[in-house]
């Protein structure tokens, strides 16, 4: 049997909200559930995450328990899953979500095998609120999922078209990179995801690729394989 491209996509919850930075705007969502349907529909098995920073950044805030902020945080994301997970559905993709912890009927509690059911079986699949434990990032979140699902590749859908060697809004003559390894990510403090995500693609070899979510077409050519931004080796 032939095997598809099975990738896991990081979005950001800011850009989702557009202008705004806080809440929905529905055309972008509408836009990123068109540009999925295109992938899904030619046998690409993905995965969809989403950050929570539309609603909720707790570590921002220095008045309270770190635990109860990265909960908040969590259901945040859960929040994120189950609207966009509409508009998948509206686009005509079948869609499941799961989530570390119980959350009623909303969601399924994660079990490995019925996750890779579900994307064998052509359906979207959402995980929200991360590991279910405080003092894990949405990064860290990923990368357990695309390791325990066997995925290709993570692609990280960014304001920005990839990794470069300063900040090009700061630096006009910022290098950007092509490719890069994971461990010169690390080196050279580049932060594309944090520590822990990152140790744990360079021990179990996951690569990942970074592209600018504003560019038109982006997600669909991502989702192929064709990435216009950075390759990150392991």
């Amino acid at each position: 049997m032939e095997k598809h491209r099975r990738v896991i996509l990081k979005l950001s919850g800011e850009a989702l909200a557009g202008e705004t930075r806080f809440g929905f705007d529905e055309s972008k969502v509408r836009d990123v559930a068109a540009q999925v349907l295109p992938a899904v529909r030619e046998g690409v098995e993905l995965a969809v995450v989403i950050g929570g920073g539309n609603f909720w950044r707790g570590r921002s805030s220095k008045d309270m328990d770190r635990s109860k902020a990265d909960q908040i945080g969590m259901l945040a994301t859960v929040m994120n899953a189950l609207y966009v997970s509409e508009f998948f559905r509206a686009a005509g993709m079948e869609t499941e979500i799961f989530t570390p912890f119980a959350c009623g009927g909303m969601t399924r509690l994660f079990s490995e095998d019925e996750a890779k059911a579900a994307l064998s079986a052509g359906k979207v699949v959402f995980f929200a609120g991360g590991t279910g434990h405080p003092f894990f990032s949405t990064d860290t979140g990923i990368v357990l999922r695309a390791l325990e699902l066997e995925m290709d590749e993570i692609l990280l859908a960014k304001a920005i078209d990839g990794v470069y060697d300063s900040d090009p809004a700061k630096n006009p003559a910022a290098k950007k990179y092509e490719t890069i390894s994971i461990d010169e990510v690390v080196e050279k403090k580049l932060g594309v995801i944090d520590l822990t995500a990152s140790a744990l693609c360079a021990e179990n070899r996951m690569p990942l690729a970074i592209f600018k979510l504003e560019e038109a077409g982006s997600i669909t050519r991502a989702l192929k394989g064709e990435i216009n931004g950075t390759r990150i080796t392991v």
